[in-house]
């Protein structure tokens, strides 16, 4: 066989038809013969044609029947078939074309116009598999680029935990006085983020939160402390009014420190909800609070639950200046300050998830 001529199998009973066939293929293809439909699956165990031509009056297993067999065998179903054949009414090439034929040719035939359909449809295949090749290494490219942005994606998202965890460590090192207060808070936070998803309150200001970035910045709630005097930051008694005064500023620190960031940073957007946080966890309900005065809704709900989340954790545990408050007593102290320091929703759903509190 020709080293660079495709392999046509003609199948046909009769022999004279055969030696035509061949006679008109032979120059432009290597051609292979079987005069039964049986030969011819004889013959694809070991070869794999660019093209059949099959007639259909074929004694035992017609062309119809064959074609059936064909487009049912995984190794021959994408070979292309063209009928050859006597049978020239439009319902035969109608059946013949739907049974996954490519084309359908009457005899008898007149050589270059069988040569020039073979070619059209020899090239529509090798069309055919380019695009498929195409569309495979497109598929390929495709996944390996989605990786590669699932990959940078992750790298950004740990270089932003590692920012937030590393800023919340820093603040809780130079506050040595209130340990394990900031993970305690993220946990609380959990605790009522959770029970708001379960009781469907806020549901329209929650469902578009961030609920695993949220709750890493929600460690950056205290950073302002950074900028704290030690003198102040770790005093061992009750402070000063002064001294108060001083404190109560972390909160404008915290969020000028995150918006510094902000400014410097190309992508920012993650900082949000900590600056929230930062600058609004001692706003109060009744508009007591600092360092805005903010009263009821207009303090935004992140400050609002946090408030309740810090203020529990800062009454069940011992400071130099105070002792530590039972659970139930911290519990009774957040409820009676519903409506003044509290919003009074978030004090409800605060009192039905209290035993996780406690635990």
């Amino acid at each position: 066989m020709g080293v660079d001529k495709k392999l046509i199998l003609l199948v046909d009973d009769n022999p004279t038809n055969l030696k035509l066939g061949i006679n008109v293929l032979q120059g432009k293809y290597d051609v292979a013969t079987a005069p039964s439909a049986e030969k011819m699956f004889s013959l694809l165990k070991n070869n794999t044609p660019a093209m059949i031509l099959l007639d259909v009056d074929m004694p035992n297993v017609t062309g119809y029947q064959a074609i059936k067999i064909l487009k049912e065998q995984p190794q021959t179903k994408d070979i292309p078939v063209i009928f050859v054949t006597a049978r020239a009414d439009y319902d035969n090439e109608l059946e013949g074309l739907t049974l996954g034929a490519v084309d359908y040719i009457t005899k008898p035939f007149q050589p270059p116009l069988l040569l020039k359909r073979i070619e059209l449809h020899l090239m529509l295949e090798d069309q055919k598999k380019t695009l498929a090749q195409q569309a495979s290494e497109l598929k390929n490219f495709n996944t390996n680029l989605q990786k590669m942005v699932d990959d940078k994606t992750q790298n950004v998202l740990d270089l932003q935990n590692a920012l937030l965890k590393t800023m919340a460590e820093l603040v809780e090192c130079r506050d040595d006085i209130t340990g394990g207060h900031i993970e305690r808070t993220q946990r609380g936070i959990k605790i009522i983020l959770e029970e708001l998803e379960a009781s469907h309150i806020y549901s329209e200001e929650t469902e578009s939160w961030d609920l695993d970035l949220l709750l890493q910045s929600c460690q950056l709630h205290d950073v302002g402390k950074i900028s704290i005097d030690d003198s102040i930051l770790k005093k061992a008694g009750k402070l000063t009014d002064e001294e108060f005064e001083a404190m109560k500023k972390h909160a404008i620190f915290g969020e000028e420190i995150i918006e510094k960031i902000q400014a410097l940073a190309k992508e920012s957007d993650f900082l949000k909800y900590a600056k929230i946080f930062a600058a609004n966890h001692h706003e109060k309900w009744d508009g007591s609070g600092y360092p805005r005065g903010l009263k009821g809704n207009d303090i935004p709900l992140l400050g609002r639950i946090m408030a309740i989340v810090d203020v529990y954790d800062a009454l069940i545990s011992e400071r130099p200046y105070k002792k530590a408050f039972s659970h139930e007593e911290a519990v009774k102290i957040i409820c009676e300050g519903s409506g003044k320091h509290f919003d009074p929703t978030l004090v409800e759903v605060f009192s039905r998830s209290a035993e996780q509190f406690r635990s």
